[in-house]
């Protein structure tokens, strides 16, 4: 079990929220931000930093998320507002509307790598989703989300094959983007290289 340990701060006994991203790097569609509060009496196994876990797995845990934290919030910030303010602060904008209506009120937030200011005491923490149980925890929520998001995408948008990449800058993603064009929810900052 992963968590977090700073000596001069015991977060057994305080209200922790982690928050962490998903979405940054792909060229396609929106960057979602998670703050998740964890009931820490009812510790799920396993949790981990998103990306070190299956597709399966991921999907395992999310659901019991949902079901037992405390608090979680999502916001999706679009592929538009990435390209007019730039991924970073479309990151912190996201991060910051999490803790819009948050309760309960949390004692720390704990921050995957990116610094936001708050009405609350916070702590960024370099690769926190390997440290901080509920970073992880929000990781997880925000990777299996984006992904529901790209998978109605890969509906509406088949030839691209969003359900297959989930919107990254894979090599069949890239020749996709040169066969059929730019569509409606490709990051233009991100693809300028490639078309």
């Amino acid at each position: 079990m992963i968590e977090f340990i700073d000596q001069n701060y015991d977060y057994k006994n305080k209200i922790v929220c982690g928050i962490d991203e998903a979405g940054r790097g792909p060229l396609a569609g929106p960057v979602v931000a998670c703050a998740c509060i964890p009931d820490f009496s009812k510790l799920i196994d396993g949790v981990n930093d998103s990306k070190k876990l299956s597709e399966k797995k991921r999907l395992e845990i999310y659901k019991q998320l949902i079901n037992t934290s405390l608090y979680y919030k999502t916001v999706f910030v679009s592929e538009k507002i990435v390209d007019s303010i730039n991924v970073l602060q479309a990151t912190k904008l996201a991060m910051k509307e999490c803790l819009k209506g948050i309760a309960p009120t949390p004692d720390i937030i704990l921050i995957d790598a990116v610094s936001i200011k708050t009405e609350f005491d916070s702590k960024s923490i370099i690769k926190g989703d390997m440290k901080s149980y509920a970073i992880a925890c929000a990781s997880i929520i925000a990777k299996v989300e984006r992904d529901f998001k790209m998978l109605e995408y890969a509906k509406i948008y088949p030839q691209y094959g969003f359900d297959r990449h989930k919107g990254y800058g894979t090599k069949y993603h890239i020749e996709m983007i040169q066969k059929h064009g730019v569509s409606p929810i490709h990051r233009n900052s991100f693809i300028k290289n490639f078309v």
